[in-house]
């Protein structure tokens, strides 16, 4: 009986590497275009999705179809006892900026778009807000780990952080946040809060 050749060192080593190399080209095109006929196993593409941004949530698995969609809806400004309220014609009156910002998804992919909607830090202002403070931010999610989520000031004073109204000049898609979300640079995707119901200034 004669021995049979083993798997050397090196050999599996560039198996391995291969298998990665292959496991990203696959997986690339939901965060660069270029590459999105290759993205056989990756959960997005980018350039799919409502206004051509991908979701990893709609608003129908949000629970929100309704509430989002309500005539009455309001977001609510509070700074201990001084709290604004504001509807959407109300918000799209007041001063405009736009940023072009990343959304990174957990699920791997990313992509960059414009944004419009109010500065952060003019909302706050407009209910005395005090410098360095930190925020809690409520979705009308009725459940959810990130229903609630915290913002600290280094991204409340960020003149980049906006409540969205718009994604590329246009309206949000219900399924990126309709009425209202927020946007700020270098938060991961599951913070930039959709579908808002209120701002609050956490007591220092």
């Amino acid at each position: 009986m004669t021995d049979r050749p083993g798997i050397t060192r090196r050999a599996l080593l560039g198996t391995i590497a291969a298998a990665g190399a292959a496991a990203v080209a696959f997986t690339a095109g939901q965060s660069f275009g270029v590459l999105a006929p290759l993205n056989l196993f990756a959960p997005r593409v980018q350039g799919d999705g409502p206004q051509g941004v991908p979701v990893n949530m709609t608003a129908e698995a949000a629970g929100v179809l309704s509430t989002a969609q309500a005539a009455d809806w309001r977001l609510t400004v509070r700074n201990g006892d001084r709290a604004e309220t504001f509807d959407r014609a109300r918000l799209s009156g007041l001063p405009q900026a736009s940023s072009t910002l990343p959304i990174a998804c957990v699920e791997g992919w990313s992509t960059t778009a414009q944004w419009g909607g109010v500065r952060m830090r003019d909302l706050l202002a407009l209910v005395g807000a005090p410098a360095g403070a930190t925020l809690l931010i409520s979705s009308l999610q009725p459940r959810g780990a990130y229903r609630r989520t915290t913002m600290g000031p280094e991204f409340a004073e960020d003149p980049a952080t906006l409540v969205a109204l718009t994604l590329g000049g246009k309206t949000l898609d219900l399924d990126h946040g309709y009425p209202a979300r927020v946007i700020a640079p270098g938060r991961p995707g599951v913070l930039q809060t959709k579908w808002l119901a209120s701002i609050e200034v956490m007591p220092g």
